[in-house]
């Protein structure tokens, strides 16, 4: 950190978010630009908080039921097109293949070879699955079909930001196919519910769970559900999404099956994923001006254990005792998973060390010196808490009360992004209050302002454009809470009979 600098990061969330958000990806060495715009690096920290992601995801889709496979990365156009909403709502990401060689030409390596027909590289794989399961089901002792994959995709990104909005990005994408519809429906609200409760238990982001209108839907969907997260800057964050493909998708691919009546019928489907925006999610909604802070439950690295050697004497015995209380801690279990320590033992100055840490988010770091083996002690520092708020307690406390401690951390940053959220969570009745609401009056930061509107609406789809266009806010969901979807009103906007209230916000 600069001599004379207050925080670690430049500039602070006050000044310039998206400079801040950006600043803290780079100080926790999570991921770089590639050299293909739009593409990043996940470096070793960034995956490895992915890779918890992934695991504690992947168990909870194994425990309900569902197996992964892996489908093919390239997919015909043609597939597309068979369900004409799909393509159209995809058309205008999608990177296509054209050619299958290259030749040198002139010194330069041009693309030969024309395919007969072209492929996309997949946006999504509702297609390409769906051709797969056309041939695995037959009969309705086929079903219930419950497929997952873990995968990257590419979406040609405009404006991309890391983590937020990239052109490839890693996630999974379920796909399911059922007998009936209500067994498809079942499917999609539990996968929903899964989402939920990942984001507020794991993640420590409360989210609000509800049903997108039909401007915002997925394309090809009956029904979109979605998570939306609320982030320091006070927009929302589409978290993860839950599909009712109803039967769209099983007859543009063909998935039929002999019903118990001996009758041909068309299976009901449905598809839900979650990405790497989860990451982007966590960071701006927790992370402070001195970098990122991260949730214990999937923190790469729960404890840091830092020995403190003033003299090269000093080595041994501070070494020993780190690594003592290193296997102590990490015999230990964290809802289900064994504690993951770190000695740093890296030949650098303690502050260097120390900033390092703090910036990369870890949730518990420990200081071990001379003075601390002859006292029985440790010094503990909270990231939840600021940098100097030191604990000195006795070595067998620490122990002893880390998975309280790591608990307590996950608990003050839940509770701190709900109490943020309700803060800026408000019930509008006016269009001249919602205008004022959605519009900065801070020239500086125009970017940290508004919040969740909660209006009475009952739009359409022109309508919902139109206050895109004006404000840049859209309908992030319909609240499935009944107590924040409300009674019937009036709305807002048409002046027409609203069944209840919707969540208005602007969004990444």
């Amino acid at each position: 950190m600069a001599k004379g600098q207050k925080n670690a990061i430049a500039p602070t969330r006050d000044e310039n978010f998206p400079e801040w958000y950006q600043q803290v990806v780079r100080a926790a060495d999570l991921a770089e630009n590639s050299e293909v715009r739009g593409c990043m690096v996940i470096k070793p920290w960034g995956y490895g908080l992915w890779e918890k992601i992934q695991g504690q995801l992947d168990q909870w889709f194994k425990d309900t039921g569902h197996k992964n496979a892996y489908f093919p990365l390239l997919i015909p156009v043609s597939y597309l097109e068979k369900e004409a909403t799909h393509v159209e709502g995809f058309a205008t990401e999608c990177a296509v293949v054209t050619h299958h060689r290259l030749e040198l030409k002139d010194g330069k390596m041009v693309p030969s070879g024309e395919l007969t027909e072209p492929y996309v590289i997949r946006p999504t794989s509702e297609t390409i699955i769906g051709a797969a399961f056309a041939r695995w089901v037959q009969s309705y002792r086929d079903l219930p079909l419950l497929i997952n994959q873990w995968a990257n995709v590419m979406r040609w990104e405009m404006r991309p930001r890391l983590f937020l909005r990239t052109a490839e990005f890693l996630w999974q994408e379920g796909h399911t196919a059922h007998e009936t519809a209500e067994e498809a429906m079942e499917e999609t609200t539990k996968m929903h519910e899964v989402y939920e409760r990942f984001l507020t238990d794991h993640l420590a982001v409360p989210v609000i769970a509800g049903e997108k209108t039909e401007a915002e839907r997925f394309p090809g969907a009956l029904n979109t559900f979605t998570v939306e997260a609320m982030v320091q800057d006070r927009k929302a964050i589409q978290a993860g999404t839950s599909h009712f493909l109803g039967q769209n998708f099983s007859k543009a691919a063909g998935i039929e099956f002999e019903g118990r009546e001996s009758k041909r019928e068309f299976a009901w489907t449905s598809s839900w994923g979650v990405s790497t925006r989860l990451i982007g999610t966590l960071l701006m909604a927790h992370s402070d001006d001195d970098g990122l802070v991260l949730p214990p439950r999937v923190a790469p690295t729960q404890v840091v254990i830092i020995p403190v050697t003033p003299k090269p004497e000093h080595e041994e015995p501070v070494f020993e005792a780190c690594q003592k209380l290193a296997d102590e801690i990490s015999a230990q279990s964290f809802h289900g998973e064994k504690i993951n320590v770190e000695i740093d033992k890296r030949d650098l100055g303690g502050g260097v060390k120390t900033w390092e840490w703090i910036k990369k988010g870890v949730p518990v770091r420990i200081e071990i010196g001379p003075r601390d083996l002859e006292k029985g002690s440790v010094a503990m520092v909270r990231r939840d808490q600021g940098p100097k708020d030191k604990q000195f307690i006795p070595t067998e406390e620490a122990v002893s009360g880390i998975v309280e401690t790591l608990q307590s951390i996950q608990e003050t940053l839940l509770q701190r992004a709900l109490a943020f959220r309700d803060e800026h969570t408000t019930e509008i009745s006016d269009m001249d209050e919602f205008r004022k609401f959605f519009t900065p009056d801070n020239e500086n930061q125009p970017e940290i302002h508004g919040g969740f509107a909660l209006v009475h609406w009952a739009g359409g789809i022109e309508d919902e454009e139109a206050l895109q266009k004006e404000l840049k806010v859209t309908v992030r969901c319909i609240p499935k809470d009944p107590e924040l979807r409300g009674e019937a009103g009036t709305c807002i906007y048409t002046g027409k009979p609203a069944e209840g209230r919707v969540i208005f916000a602007k969004s990444y």
